[in-house]
């Protein structure tokens, strides 16, 4: 019985590893690591989060629309910076994110999502 229930929890741990593993491949992450986020109410690829919005959401921002990997581009924002978008869609950073991976900021409000690639 010992034997089994050792097996059984070997191959519980290495599922939920793996699943970690799968999930963590599919996070779309900006170049510093930190994890980027999508706001809901932003339609046809306009960013709307702006002024206090803004602060605890700050857009992840773009130095050019130079060439950019399939899916990414760039959107222009109120104040003329550009905005980095995915399959067109603003992205931002959630400012409770601490460090790389962190992805506190999913689900918060019903409208704020991770990004899967």
């Amino acid at each position: 019985m010992r034997k089994v229930s050792a097996l059984s929890a070997l191959l519980l741990v290495g599922a939920f590893a793996m699943s970690l593993a799968a999930n963590a491949a599919t996070m779309l992450a900006a170049k510093n690591g930190m994890t980027v986020y999508v706001f809901d109410k932003d339609e046809g690829g306009t960013p709307t989060c702006y002024d206090a919005c803004s602060k605890q959401w700050p857009a992840y921002l773009a130095k050019s629309d130079g060439k950019m990997e399939e899916g990414w581009a760039t959107v222009k924002r109120k104040d003329g910076s550009l905005q980095s978008t995915y399959d067109g869609k603003p992205l931002y950073f959630y400012s409770g994110d601490k460090k790389k991976g962190d992805k506190t900021g999913d689900g918060i409000g019903g409208v704020w999502h991770i990004v899967s690639e």
